[in-house]
């Protein structure tokens, strides 16, 4: 005779997501899908958390804000879930952020590194995973100014027309100006529309004869940002092009080809062949040919979910879970550091891995003068 339903569902936690699986940026929403099944499968192997496996519940919003909401009310009234996971974007985190928060929901580990999912004091039920946008631009402002020097002025932006290109420009405006450079918020900056390759009329911005850029720092998706290097180059543009993690760094590397050559990516995860104990265990399960940036994000904030869980205890509530991460008791993800978070720090991780595409692969940038200097 087989358990009671209510019983069998006890077994599980259920997890929502909602995310680009089609569209434009389903590299993104793809990828963070695939690492989190790939994490919540070694956990179920091993007995699940407190004998509870856990299971992922994932709705498409083609990385459309109009989508996303509904999505998000589908898995929180309708699929009860516990909590929602890795949703992809700034634009959708706009609309289910306040959904989490008002239905009491955690909103753990979001693909986005926008202010927005960052408050001070931090939304009880938002915790984050990785490095914010800010610290990946100033990351790259440090490199460029400091290591590379590269004049303030010669530095330029190229962003997504929203709330994720908005993020990223005023984090590179906030480093600019902790530098010391005052006229940050009126440099060179070129725009183009969500879910479109229309970089034209921002590239030609950057292209003005009064401009010389030798850098320009990119927030955007990898096929606009793609399109926008090739024709760049096209056009005689010598200069350094940066881009932030949500790029998708493997789609945009594949998308470059040749032309992918010396550009520079910001990753938030260590490179999946650090030989860490983490990045291991991930290249265990997953085919080299397979392994990339954006999967192995997801499979972290699966794992640092999972230990969540854990230190709640068995049967916890979502609030005990909540008061379980902000304990500050330490959480080993299998990076070589501790990971704390308490009821002021709801950011797991503060790392930037600078990365630079070389014959096609990403490689560590262990010093910004690695890179050739520009004219």
């Amino acid at each position: 005779m087989g358990l009671p339903r209510r019983l069998r569902a006890a077994e599980k936690v259920r997890v929502g997501m909602t995310s680009a699986l089609s569209g434009p940026a389903s590299s993104l929403g793809l990828g963070m899908k695939e690492g989190i099944e790939t994490a919540f499968a070694q956990i179920n192997a091993a007995g699940g958390v407190h004998g509870q496996t856990l299971e992922l519940i994932a709705l498409d919003d083609g990385y459309e804000p109009g989508r996303a909401g509904p999505n998000m009310r589908k898995l929180i009234d309708e699929e009860r879930v516990f909590a929602v996971l890795g949703n992809t974007g700034t634009p959708t985190a706009a609309v289910t952020v306040p959904i989490a928060n008002e239905k009491k929901v955690p909103l753990f580990g979001a693909f986005t590194g926008a202010g927005l999912l960052r408050k001070t004091p931090p939304d009880r039920y938002v915790i984050n995973y990785r490095a914010s946008y800010a610290q990946e631009t100033g990351e790259m402002i440090r490199g460029l100014v400091g290591e590379l020097k590269i004049p303030p002025d010669r530095i330029a932006f190229f962003t997504q027309n929203d709330a994720y290109g908005d993020s990223g420009f005023a984090g590179g405006v906030k480093a600019l100006q902790a530098i010391g450079y005052a006229q940050a918020k009126w440099a060179t900056h070129g725009r183009y529309p969500r879910n479109t390759t229309d970089v034209e009329e921002g590239l030609a911005r950057l292209l003005d004869p009064r401009q010389h850029p030798r850098a320009i720092i990119m927030v955007g998706a990898y096929h606009p940002c793609a399109r926008f290097i090739q024709l760049a180059k096209k056009e005689g543009l010598r200069a350094l092009f940066l881009n932030v993690s949500f790029v998708g760094s493997a789609a945009l590397a594949k998308e470059l080809g040749r032309d992918g050559e010396g550009v520079v990516v910001t990753q938030v995860v260590p490179h999946f062949d650090a030989g860490l104990p983490a990045t291991r265990e991930y290249c265990t399960a997953v085919p080299a040919e397979k392994r990339n940036f954006i999967a192995l994000e997801g499979y972290l904030v699966a794992r640092a979910f999972a230990a969540g869980l854990t230190m709640a205890g068995p049967g916890a509530t979502k609030e005990q879970f909540i008061s379980a991460l902000e304990s500050e008791r330490p959480i080993d993800l299998g990076l070589g550091v501790a990971h704390r978070l308490s009821s002021k720090a709801h950011q797991l991780s503060n790392q930037v891995w600078p990365t630079v595409i070389r014959r096609g692969q990403f490689q560590p940038i262990r010093s910004w003068t690695e890179l050739a200097r520009v004219s």
